[in-house]
């Protein structure tokens, strides 16, 4: 949520790694101008999903990123020491994210030189494995989408936003959130847009669906 452990090493209840924004960042222009945008240009649609170990497109062109390496049936390419451009003509596609579709995201260029951890990376998509399946659990009609304007998976319903982002300007790690306006006033409510909760701190998928219960339950009014 933009504000603006299998897993890696030391990130399940130890210290946030020091490059771990580095790798977020990576991930994300290459989820925008790798993924979102040749799909949106060949199929119309941005969003994405969870992949194992990782995330990928929903429509042609059939991409993911699989730790730190982007994924094709031609083959497999590690994101460090590349660019987009590189990355892109690689599989075949024209690099670039959605065009005129919002405002934020990573605003990341064609050139811009990228770097991802492979722990790091694991970490992430162990995150989003687990807000993918908790979401599904926790929501059963419901879609999650890896959307790449903010980099995180998420859904709304009855007007409540649900989800797990990488980490951002606002909070630096991964977390899960529930997001409502007016935010309302308590201990749970921590951040500008409602509540989160540090990734490290939920150990499995159904400690990330308990999250978003106890969210519902206080907006329910519901305080025991």
């Amino acid at each position: 949520m933009n504000g603006d452990d299998t897993t890696g090493a030391g990130h399940a209840s130890g210290p946030v790694s020091p490059t771990l924004q580095t790798t977020v960042r990576a991930l994300h222009v290459v989820a925008e101008l790798v993924l979102a945008g040749p799909q949106f240009r060949a199929s119309g649609s941005i969003e994405l999903a969870v992949r194992p170990g990782g995330f990928g497109t929903t429509a042609p062109p059939d991409l993911r990123v699989e730790g730190a390496e982007l994924v094709a049936a031609s083959g497999r390419w590690p994101i460090r020491g590349t660019t987009p451009a590189e990355l892109a003509d690689a599989v075949g596609v024209d690099v670039g994210e959605p065009a005129d579709l919002y405002g934020d995201g990573s605003h990341g260029a064609a050139d811009e030189p990228l770097d991802a951890d492979a722990d790091d990376a694991r970490w992430v998509a162990e995150c989003y494995a687990r807000g993918d399946a908790a979401l599904r659990a926790f929501a059963p009609e419901e879609r999650p989408v890896l959307w790449p304007e903010h980099f995180d998976i998420g859904i709304t319903t009855g007007g409540i936003s649900y989800g797990v982002s990488p980490g951002d300007g606002l909070v630096a790690e991964p977390y899960a959130y529930v997001s409502v306006r007016p935010v309302p006033v308590g201990p749970f409510w921590n951040v500008a847009f409602g509540s989160a909760r540090p990734m490290r701190e939920l150990h499995d998928a159904e400690a990330v669906r308990a999250y978003f219960a106890e969210g519902t339950r206080l907006l329910a009014g519901d305080v025991s």
